[in-house]
């Protein structure tokens, strides 16, 4: 990894938590480059305007916190679960899964064996080209992964697509997930696998009004635009590497 890195004129990370590490390898970090993933071109338009997808309808009356991606290991439905489990006499709130995944069938037996049925809601593995209509019937966008330094360091990629959709997002992760929701104003964090600060978060967010949330959405939809547009993304790209080819440096 050092000799690589040592003889590379740029690097891109992925995350902002990935500079001290290359930079160790690499010598110095003047060669590192914050290159986050971009926002996919389906999710740009965001969750409004059109009707929600027809899944949805039974739920159009209920505050619906909604979980979109795969279902394993590393989201930590357990906590998630945990979190469902202490609101589940909130009445007017469900928990929607929109996705699938190796942990799927653990987790509809933990939802049967826990009776939470009537609260937590498996809708299944549905095209990308659909979600923003599933996006368009949440109140809330939920982005969790389990309390490890790797995915702490990593922005999980369905925390573009949230933002973009212009919905508050709940968030139960830590380091840089955590860092570009609270940075943007998009909506409340609490600590990876902490359901019961999950289910806090989730009443403090039920309490505001349908227009703080919505200021919550849309602050998060002009930072996605700002931080993760793919226009700007590689027009930097472009910048970085014509500043390399211009400036006459030899190969390494």
């Amino acid at each position: 990894v050092r000799f690589i890195y040592r003889r590379c004129d740029l690097i891109l990370a992925q995350s902002r938590a990935f500079f001290p590490n290359i930079a160790h390898w690499a010598g110095d970090a003047s060669r590192i480059r914050y290159f986050p993933n971009w926002v996919e071109a389906v999710f740009e338009t965001g969750a409004h305007g059109g009707e929600p997808a027809a899944e949805l309808l039974p739920y159009r009356d209920t505050f619906n916190v909604m979980f979109a991606g795969n279902i394993g290991a590393a989201q930590d439905f357990p906590a998630i679960l945990d979190a469902a489990e202490r609101l589940r006499d909130q009445a007017a709130l469900r928990w929607l899964v929109v996705g699938d995944g190796r942990a799927a069938d653990d987790v509809r037996a933990e939802i049967a064996r826990r009776g939470l049925e009537g609260c937590v809601v498996l809708l299944g593995r549905h095209p990308v080209e659909r979600m923003p209509s599933f996006f368009r019937g949440a109140s809330a966008l939920l982005v969790s992964l389990r309390a490890e330094p790797i995915f702490g360091m990593t922005i999980p990629g369905k925390v573009q697509s949230y933002l973009a959709a212009g919905l508050p997002l709940l968030g139960m992760l830590d380091g840089e997930g955590a860092r570009v929701i609270e940075e943007a104003g998009a909506g409340l964090v609490c600590p990876a696998g902490r359901g019961d600060e999950l289910a806090d978060r989730v009443l403090h967010l039920m309490s505001l009004t349908a227009e703080e949330r919505a200021r919550m959405g849309e602050r998060g939809r002009a930072y996605c635009l700002r931080e993760f547009d793919r226009a700007t993304l590689t027009a930097s790209l472009e910048a970085w590497i014509e500043t390399l080819t211009g400036s006459g440096k030899p190969a390494r």
